[in-house]
């Protein structure tokens, strides 16, 4: 992680993904398969990551909540939402936020990493790039 990141997340305390974004990390990601195919497979694979605790899933509108403790106590709220873009295409998108008022020292730029990471070993072979 650069020290940029780390200097913003001085100050910010959340962050997220978009088709908009300038950072290659925190593009949304794409997939080569229908949102319901897409929802099965990323649900199963977030409730099976260690560290991370699966609150609400709602299929109907594609989101599920997550909630993460980092090693320093605070709180993240990690909303993750399969989005229909074609009959055969979907996006996953990711935003986290932490809870409190400072900071998060870029913890959720990681977060937003590793869940990516997570998925993308799970769907790569449907990953559109």
């Amino acid at each position: 992680m650069s020290l940029k990141r780390t200097l913003v997340g001085l100050f910010r305390s959340h962050d997220g993904t978009s088709d908009r974004a300038k950072d290659p990390a925190l593009k949304t990601r794409y997939y080569n398969l229908s949102r319901d195919k897409a929802w099965d497979e990323v649900s199963s694979t977030l409730k099976k990551i260690p560290g991370y605790k699966v609150l609400h899933e709602v299929e109907s509108v594609g989101e599920i909540t997550l909630e993460k403790r980092t090693g320093f106590g605070r709180t993240l709220d990690i909303t993750v939402s399969v989005l229909n873009t074609s009959p055969v295409r979907c996006a996953v998108d990711i935003y986290s936020a932490s809870r409190g008022s400072l900071g998060d020292l870029g913890a959720n730029y990681r977060v937003i990493q590793r869940l990516y990471q997570s998925l993308d070993k799970k769907l790569g072979k449907y990953k559109v790039d």
